[in-house]
């Protein structure tokens, strides 16, 4: 088996995360030899050191500390609860018709076991199905059972575990992961096997069930992703992280040696804290009474967020990569840089969005700007066109999202701040295609301060 992990991470690719795997396994076989009791923290303990002694720069990768975070949840929070409630039993199930076996096991599972044999026995004489035949009738959905329910405990404990990097990192939770993981885990049990069956032999039978399950997994993991797909959460503040990481901590070390009572403390506290990092219930980190402009870094093009004396928010175009004939890139400047910095301020709602025009270094993040943040309003100028600018125009109006156009000699207020458009004229034809000089100028006054956004003009 040991020989079997290690082929599978060079058919992998010999990447981190598949080594990280095959040298944990290693560790718990090697444990096993030796007849030492195969703790789960002590065995992440001996992987992380190896690897950071060779490489101590995984230490700040993302890849490393979710490895190791889940692996750690597991261990000491999963197993510790499943070896006080169903894991006993499920070994239990082992050997059911030897009765000598109830003598060398804990109470409460040699009662377990009676009652099963008893069940097993009454079903027999009431069917006159061979006892043997019930037997195994009662241990094979029962087992089925406690997987499913070792399953779920272990994809609940992880995504807790994991909450607040996944929020830092990626401003999202799963909770559909739990029932989607109690489906793709038995299915890509499956894959590797058949998979390595299908290279050794050639076989195309196996290479068509590795293909089926691998789509059925696809399949389970997208229709899941779908559910959540627009649910993004803000970074938490750094003294709810830090109580929610010692609430944590006191958990784990309930877990295994404390009592009930403090068990269950130490459980209502991290469930607390929890759905108080979910719900985020704290206001966007704005200064009251001020005029504020902010230039997101987009790299050579633009993103800038104004902040009405009222706290309305305003965000002018939204970066992106320049047009090009080439390939379009797998980085998309509003989901990976503008909106990881408005939630880094705790917002996850704007007023406006303004596209200025629409060169797809403006407008190129605005359709992920829209999706995330929903803003009352999507403000454009008359003569705005092209088929990027069709494009997210469609997208607002299919998210509900009021397109207004604008032109120049509006005045109006906005939040206490004073909006004055300067450029271009309110009835203008739209353009084929996009130019500097169309772009949608503005003025912001509050007090003796202002703002002139000209876009590219």
């Amino acid at each position: 088996t040991a020989l079997a992990a290690w082929l599978y991470a060079l058919v992998a690719g010999w990447q981190a995360p598949v080594i990280r795997g095959a040298a944990g396994f290693s560790f718990y076989l090697v444990a096993r030899f030796f007849f030492r009791r195969t703790r789960v923290l002590n065995i992440l303990a001996a992987a992380a050191i190896v690897f950071l002694v060779f490489d101590p720069e995984q230490l700040f990768e993302a890849s490393f500390q979710l490895s190791f975070l889940s692996v750690a949840a597991i261990g000491a929070l999963a197993a510790p609860f499943l070896e006080a409630t169903s894991t006993p039993l499920a070994r239990g199930l082992s050997g059911l018709g030897q009765t000598d076996r109830d003598l060398h096991l804990e109470p409460r599972v040699a009662q377990f076991r009676i009652e099963l044999r008893l069940l097993a026995e009454t079903v027999s004489l009431a069917t006159r199905i061979p006892f043997a035949w019930c037997l195994h009738g009662l241990g094979l959905p029962l087992r089925a059972i406690f997987f499913a329910f070792e399953l779920a405990v272990i994809s609940a404990t992880v995504q807790i575990g994991l909450a607040l990097p996944l929020i830092v990192y990626f401003h999202r939770l799963s909770f559909s992961g739990v029932s989607a993981n109690m489906l793709i885990v038995p299915l890509l049990s499956g894959v590797v096997p058949a998979g390595f069956a299908a290279i050794f032999t050639g076989w195309s039978a196996a290479a068509w069930l590795a293909r089926l399950l691998l789509d059925w997994s696809r399949a389970v993991a997208e229709w899941h992703a779908g559910l959540e797909a627009g649910w993004r959460i803000p970074a938490p503040p750094t003294w709810v992280s830090l109580a929610f990481v010692a609430a944590l901590l006191a958990l784990a070390l309930c877990a295994t040696g404390g009592r009930r009572k403090a068990r269950a403390g130490a459980l209502a506290a991290v469930l607390a804290l929890f759905a108080v990092v979910v719900v985020h219930p704290f206001a966007p980190r704005l200064v009251p009474n001020s005029l504020e402009l902010t230039a997101v870094d987009v790299g050579q093009a633009e993103s800038l967020l104004v902040v009405t004396p009222a706290g309305k928010t305003v965000l002018v175009d939204g970066g992106g990569f320049p047009s090009s004939g080439r390939r379009k890139p797998r980085m998309d400047i509003g989901e990976d840089v503008v909106s990881p910095y408005l939630w880094t301020r705790s917002i996850r709602r704007l007023d406006v969005v303004v596209s200025t025009h629409a060169h797809t270094d403006h407008i190129g993040g605005l359709g992920a700007v829209l999706e995330n943040f929903r803003p009352q309003e999507l403000w454009t100028s008359a003569v705005a066109g092209g088929p990027d600018w069709l494009a997210l125009r469609a997208r607002a109006e299919a998210l509900g999202i009021r397109v207004v156009v604008r032109g120049a000699g509006e005045r109006f207020s906005l939040g206490g701040a004073e909006f004055e458009v300067l450029a271009p004229a309110a009835d203008g034809v739209p353009r084929p295609e996009p130019h500097n000089n169309d772009s949608l100028v503005l003025s912001v006054r509050y007090g003796a301060h202002s703002f002139l956004l000209t876009g590219d003009a």
